[in-house]
């Protein structure tokens, strides 16, 4: 494996999905995932990609991610609102639990430990 990792999303096949039928609360949201790496012990990076709509999270691993297009919405359930615009950066620990809403399709590059 070389030592350093582009991401280019043409060199990868997404995958695709969507959040689980009984956390979506508003739309029809789908995701595509790019993961350009895994790492021994529970370390991923890659592009994530979702369309409009709004579900509920609950966030057992740590993620870095930083948008890069859209416009989405991070609520958490003790009322906390994040506006994630292009060049927004942010973590979310372990324990976060609240809604995603994207309002427009929303694409970041992340890093998460599990």
């Amino acid at each position: 494996m070389a030592s350093i990792q582009h991401f280019d999303t043409a060199s990868v096949q997404p995958e695709e999905g969507a959040p689980a039928p009984e956390r979506v609360l508003e739309g029809n949201p789908r995701f595509k995932t790019w993961n350009f790496d895994e790492a021994t012990g529970g370390l991923y990076a890659g592009i994530w990609e979702a369309t409009p709509g709004k579900w509920r999270v609950s966030y057992d691993e740590w993620e870095y991610f930083h948008i890069l297009s859209g416009y989405s919405i991070l609520t958490s359930d003790s009322g906390e609102v994040v506006d994630l615009r292009p060049g927004v950066s942010l973590v979310v620990r372990p324990g976060f639990a609240g809604t995603w809403e994207v309002l427009e399709t929303t694409r970041k590059d992340y890093v998460i430990r599990t």
